[in-house]
């Protein structure tokens, strides 16, 4: 065996020791940041845990540190859907509590919403008016700031007087359902639709067939009740205030400012919610009974990963709903 085929194989045996050495420092490497990884991860769901279950006690605490009477506020933002900050569930929440307090003197609704759902706003009007039945010496106040149309100004039709800025945007009262059809654009590219159903009329919402002259006039007769609801609700809430007589437009889906919903009896008066409490309830003190969302809901809904939302479930964090 010569002396240059030894040198060859002790430096492929140097290799050989030297590429192991550095693919199990590679591994230990994965492993060290697999390890860093899920102790973050650990740490970071204990943080949010604790922050969840805090946060409601943070609440309850600010609300019961006030021992004066107060005015306890209540704010409707966004759309009033099942999911959304301004849900039935949430609102209601933040109306029980406020009803239960002894130091509450007065409850204003503080609106911003364009509207949304006819159920939610139903059910938000209906306790406003179980609760004032109950509590009849505490009165409920709503307060439009920028914006209080269709089931926002729903709500706020059952509060005992709505107030408003001059130049808020108040009432929109009637009932839209929109959708698209797509019929012409599935001939020019040549695509049938085959929908197999088990009744006559099962779709026919479909946007991807005709709509039928029929079905047009169910469909219509669906949002007429549900206008006529609406409007009967109105008309409970605000009486003999609402000027229909010579203003047949009131209920046609309009919305007018401030001002001009004053003029027509949409609202009692002019005015902030810093003025609403502390010239109409007299107590300046305002505490807020809106109900939150707790950071982990927060946290996994800007996320939008269906993993976060099932480790939210999984640890019993639930966000709120109607069901």
């Amino acid at each position: 065996m010569s002396d240059e085929w030894k040198a060859s194989a002790g430096d492929d045996k140097a290799w050989k020791l030297l590429e192991k050495t550095l693919q199990a420092g590679v591994v230990e490497q994965r492993r060290a940041r697999r390890w860093g990884i899920f102790f973050k991860l650990l740490a970071f769901i204990y943080l949010f845990g604790a922050l969840a279950l805090f946060s409601p006690l943070m609440k309850l605490g600010k609300s019961a540190s006030v021992a004066e009477s107060h005015t306890a506020l209540i704010e409707v933002r966004g759309m009033i859907m099942a999911d959304e900050e301004a849900s039935a569930d949430n609102i209601v929440s933040g109306l029980r509590a406020a009803f239960e307090d002894e130091k509450t003197k007065g409850i204003i609704l503080r609106i911003n919403s364009p509207g949304g759902s006819p159920v939610q706003s139903g059910y938000i009007y209906d306790e406003i008016k179980r609760l004032r039945g109950e509590y009849p010496d505490t009165k409920v106040y709503a307060v439009i700031s920028d914006l209080g149309a269709s089931g926002a100004y729903y709500i706020a039709s059952a509060a005992d007087e709505i107030y408003a800025d001059k130049a808020s945007l108040v009432g929109s009262i009637g009932v839209t359902a929109a959708t698209f059809g797509f019929v012409g654009v599935m001939e020019k590219v040549g695509v049938d639709r085959r929908v197999y159903t088990s009744g006559e009329h099962k779709a026919f919402l479909d946007p991807f067939q005709p709509p039928k002259e029929e079905e047009t006039r169910f469909w219509q007769g669906v949002l007429k009740t549900t206008h006529q609801q609406f409007i009967d609700s109105v008309k409970r809430g605000r009486g003999e205030r609402l000027k229909v007589d010579g203003h047949p437009e009131l209920f046609s889906g309009l919305i007018w400012s401030g001002e001009q919903a004053l003029q027509l009896g949409l609202v009692d008066a002019l005015g902030s919610s810093s003025y609403v409490a502390r010239e109409v309830i007299g107590a300046k003190t305002i505490v807020d009974y809106t109900r939150e969302e707790s950071p982990l809901d927060r946290f996994t809904k800007k996320l939008g990963a269906s993993v976060a939302e099932r480790l939210a479930m999984w640890m019993g964090f639930q966000g709120p709903a109607l069901r």
